[in-house]
Protein backbone atom coordinates (compact mmCIF):
# COMPACT_ATOMS: atom_id res chain seq x y z
CA UNK A 1 0.00 0.00 0.00
CA UNK A 2 1.14 3.75 -0.62
CA UNK A 3 0.34 6.68 1.22
CA UNK A 4 1.62 10.64 0.04
CA UNK A 5 1.84 14.00 0.94
CA UNK A 6 2.54 16.91 -0.68
CA UNK A 7 4.12 19.70 0.62
CA UNK A 8 4.30 23.02 -1.67
CA UNK A 9 8.04 24.56 -0.60
CA UNK A 10 11.27 25.31 -2.62
CA UNK A 11 13.83 23.16 -0.30
CA UNK A 12 17.06 21.68 -2.19
CA UNK A 13 18.24 17.99 -1.63
CA UNK A 14 21.11 18.92 -0.40
CA UNK A 15 19.09 20.90 2.79
CA UNK A 16 16.60 17.65 3.26
CA UNK A 17 19.76 15.45 3.58
CA UNK A 18 21.20 17.95 6.64
CA UNK A 19 18.28 18.53 8.38
CA UNK A 20 16.16 15.25 8.09
CA UNK A 21 18.20 12.80 10.13
CA UNK A 22 16.79 10.46 12.52
CA UNK A 23 17.37 12.01 15.83
CA UNK A 24 15.42 14.58 14.68
CA UNK A 25 12.28 12.48 13.59
CA UNK A 26 10.06 13.63 16.68
CA UNK A 27 10.63 17.19 15.89
CA UNK A 28 9.05 16.69 12.01
CA UNK A 29 6.88 13.95 13.28
CA UNK A 30 4.73 14.03 16.22
CA UNK A 31 3.55 10.61 16.26
CA UNK A 32 7.27 9.35 16.59
CA UNK A 33 7.75 9.45 21.11
CA UNK A 34 11.20 9.41 21.32
CA UNK A 35 14.67 7.79 18.97
CA UNK A 36 16.97 6.03 21.50
CA UNK A 37 19.92 3.41 21.00
CA UNK A 38 19.08 0.24 21.38
CA UNK A 39 21.42 -2.64 22.50
CA UNK A 40 22.97 -2.97 19.67
CA UNK A 41 24.20 0.90 18.86
CA UNK A 42 21.64 1.47 16.32
CA UNK A 43 18.68 3.69 16.82
CA UNK A 44 15.36 2.51 17.88
CA UNK A 45 11.74 4.41 17.07
CA UNK A 46 9.51 4.70 19.53
CA UNK A 47 5.76 5.62 18.57
CA UNK A 48 1.98 3.93 18.49
CA UNK A 49 3.42 0.95 16.59
CA UNK A 50 6.07 0.26 19.81
CA UNK A 51 10.00 -0.16 19.26
CA UNK A 52 11.26 -0.53 15.91
CA UNK A 53 14.99 -0.18 14.86
CA UNK A 54 15.05 2.68 12.10
CA UNK A 55 17.68 3.34 9.13
CA UNK A 56 17.99 6.35 7.10
CA UNK A 57 19.74 6.81 3.80
CA UNK A 58 20.52 9.83 1.35
CA UNK A 59 18.88 9.12 -2.09
CA UNK A 60 18.68 11.20 -4.88
CA UNK A 61 16.33 14.19 -3.92
CA UNK A 62 16.38 13.41 -0.30
CA UNK A 63 16.37 10.72 2.22
CA UNK A 64 14.53 7.42 2.61
CA UNK A 65 13.71 5.80 6.28
CA UNK A 66 13.50 1.96 7.09
CA UNK A 67 11.78 0.08 9.82
CA UNK A 68 13.51 -3.33 8.47
CA UNK A 69 12.08 -5.05 11.48
CA UNK A 70 8.75 -3.97 11.08
CA UNK A 71 5.73 -6.61 10.25
CA UNK A 72 4.85 -4.34 6.93
CA UNK A 73 8.49 -3.07 6.20
CA UNK A 74 7.22 0.49 6.97
CA UNK A 75 9.54 2.88 4.83
CA UNK A 76 9.02 6.15 3.79
CA UNK A 77 11.30 8.55 1.25
CA UNK A 78 11.27 12.67 1.80
CA UNK A 79 12.50 14.25 -1.90
CA UNK A 80 12.40 17.66 -3.44
CA UNK A 81 14.15 19.04 -6.59
CA UNK A 82 13.22 16.68 -9.44
CA UNK A 83 11.50 17.39 -11.97
CA UNK A 84 8.86 17.83 -13.26
CA UNK A 85 7.68 19.60 -9.74
CA UNK A 86 11.13 21.02 -8.12
CA UNK A 87 9.24 23.47 -5.97
CA UNK A 88 7.44 20.35 -4.22
CA UNK A 89 8.54 17.63 -1.49
CA UNK A 90 7.24 14.71 -1.40
CA UNK A 91 6.70 12.44 1.38
CA UNK A 92 6.16 8.76 0.03
CA UNK A 93 5.12 6.20 2.50
CA UNK A 94 4.74 2.41 1.74
CA UNK A 95 4.20 -0.88 3.49
CA UNK A 96 4.24 -4.66 1.82
CA UNK A 97 0.64 -5.16 1.80
CA UNK A 98 -1.94 -4.85 -0.43
CA UNK A 99 -4.33 -4.38 1.98
CA UNK A 100 -4.64 -3.87 5.71
CA UNK A 101 -7.10 -3.21 8.61
CA UNK A 102 -8.84 -0.10 8.80
CA UNK A 103 -6.94 1.01 12.12
CA UNK A 104 -3.58 0.47 10.99
CA UNK A 105 -4.66 2.25 7.53
CA UNK A 106 -5.62 5.03 9.75
CA UNK A 107 -2.64 5.24 11.69
CA UNK A 108 -0.27 5.38 8.90
CA UNK A 109 -2.72 8.00 7.49
CA UNK A 110 -1.97 9.58 10.89
CA UNK A 111 1.95 9.13 10.45
CA UNK A 112 1.98 11.17 7.14
CA UNK A 113 -0.32 13.64 8.31
CA UNK A 114 2.30 14.70 11.07
CA UNK A 115 5.19 14.20 8.85
CA UNK A 116 3.35 16.92 6.21
CA UNK A 117 2.86 19.48 9.24
CA UNK A 118 6.26 19.21 10.63
CA UNK A 119 7.90 19.40 7.57
CA UNK A 120 5.19 22.35 6.43
CA UNK A 121 6.62 24.34 9.61
CA UNK A 122 9.97 23.49 9.82
CA UNK A 123 11.46 23.71 6.02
Amino acid sequence: MEFFAQIDKLVSPERLQQEVDIQDIPRFCSFVSEIRPNEQGGPEMISFWGVHTVQRERIKGGVRFTLPGCPNVLSWTITTGLPPNPEVVVLHCVINRSEHDPDFIESIEGFVDDWKTGLEKTL
